[in-house]
């Protein structure tokens, strides 16, 4: 699936704020939207070898237009291993990853 966005937070211990602005946003719109299984938020923490993790943030193609809003930048879909579902139903681990 093409048209994922990714949005780097930086740092994980400030990371907390813009992933809180983040979550409360996108609840409501996927929420409005009910809950559908293209429509999700994930998260992974990602050290890369220096000393601090970094929090990414994964929009799919659903998101497309919120993610620009906020920021993000077009990316490859990521893979399911080491991510965390933000907001959005679990039905999107299987919609989003056929894979797993």
């Amino acid at each position: 699936m093409n048209g994922w966005y990714s949005k780097n937070l930086g740092d994980g211990m400030m990371a907390c704020v813009p992933l809180g602005r983040i979550e409360d946003a996108l609840t409501l719109v996927i929420e409005k939207a009910d809950c559908p299984g293209d429509m999700a938020v994930f998260t992974r923490n990602s050290s890369e070898g220096s000393l601090h993790c970094e929090v990414f943030v994964y929009f799919p193609p659903a998101l497309a237009s919120i993610a620009k809003e906020l920021g993000a930048k077009p990316c490859p879909r990521p893979t399911s291993g080491g991510l965390s579902l933000l907001v959005g139903s679990e039905k999107s681990w299987q919609v989003l990853f056929s894979e797993r």
